[in-house]
């Protein structure tokens, strides 16, 4: 097993990938520029979590290259300990090439085969650094890219749950890794494994199609369940109690709606760790996303805290 810092708070790890990003308004198939960046579902939760203050810890697999040390670099850079970040030298590092044309369905190639990220085994997870924390984040996404790290995801959890740490779950369904039956096979196993799961609702009706997805969670034993309505907003449902409440999405021009779930995700549980209730979870979650989709690149623009605790307070939006 490999170390990481045993006082991070939250340890979450998966698939890091190298993004290039289309510059200005332009289609990825007529782009000449692009922005070099790093993508990701847990990497994007790390650095959101991180600036807003809290102690992450990173595992997975990167590739001996520029991109992998690039993952290292900034992600190091946001205080996200990497020390359980490996360096694969007989993998790449996996790519990501996207457009964000205004008006227009996203453009997105991937480039994962065989990817360092691909690799990743049970011998990468940071147990000390796991079972010292207070949450372990998971998607679906590092479940569905090999045999191998489905097996690692599962092993996390089950090791998580063993030292009574709180495990989070966002299901990030992504169907060009998968096809829908093997989604709801990694979802159905996942969740049974899970204290809170974040999902989409649209997504949802691939993992149970046609069925309540707030009965087909609690059925597997998860205690909180939050749905991620996109502009409608997010609501959160205590499944033991019933108790449930909604809250609006926060207003703002859509220019990159890339990386909003994961921004949603980072609020949510940055709330959740401070032990403020279900409304203001849904609040700071909504906060946090809104100004991600507000501009370009999948984790530009998560705020600090500060940020947030201006964008909940009541007050004019320019402050003289």
């Amino acid at each position: 097993m490999t170390g990481a810092d045993a006082s991070a708070e939250v340890v979450t790890g998966g698939e890091a990938m190298g993004l290039l990003l289309a510059s200005g308004d332009v289609n990825l198939s007529a782009a000449r520029q692009f922005n070099a960046e790093i993508a990701g579902a847990e990497s994007n939760l790390a650095v959101g979590l991180a600036r807003l203050g809290h102690r992450v810890a990173y595992y997975g697999r990167v590739g001996d290259d520029v991109f992998g040390q690039r993952i290292r670099n900034e992600l190091r850079g946001e205080g996200v300990d990497v020390s359980a970040l490996a360096v694969d030298d007989e993998r790449p590092t996996g790519l990501l090439f996207r457009d964000s044309v205004q008006g227009a369905p996203l453009t997105v190639l991937y480039r994962r085969s065989n990817s360092a990220a691909s690799a990743l085994s049970v011998s990468d997870i940071p147990e000390a650094a796991i079972v010292a924390a207070r949450v372990l984040h998971v998607t679906g996404i590092t479940a569905a890219l090999s045999e191998t790290a489905y097996a690692a995801t599962v092993a996390a959890m089950v090791l998580a749950r063993g030292a009574g740490v709180h495990v989070s779950f966002d299901p990030n369904l992504r169907l060009r890794l998968a096809p829908a039956d093997r989604w709801r096979q990694i979802v159905d196993e996942l969740a049974r494994h899970s204290d809170t799961v974040l999902t989409g609702a649209e997504e949802a009706e691939v993992f149970c199609p046609g069925q309540d997805v707030i009965s087909w969670l609690t059925e597997r034993s998860v205690a909180t369940v939050v749905l991620k309505h996109g502009v409608d907003g997010a609501s959160e449902h205590d499944t033991a109690s019933g108790d449930s409440c909604r809250e609006p999405a926060r207003q703002v021009p859509v220019v990159d709606p890339v990386g909003a779930g994961d921004a949603f995700d980072a609020g949510w549980l940055s709330a959740w760790l401070h032990g403020r209730p279900a409304q203001q979870r849904l609040r700071e979650g909504c906060a946090v996303a809104s100004v991600v989709v507000a501009s370009r690149g999948d984790c530009v623009g998560l705020p600090d805290a500060r940020l947030r605790d201006a964008l909940l307070s009541p007050g004019p939006d320019v402050r003289r």
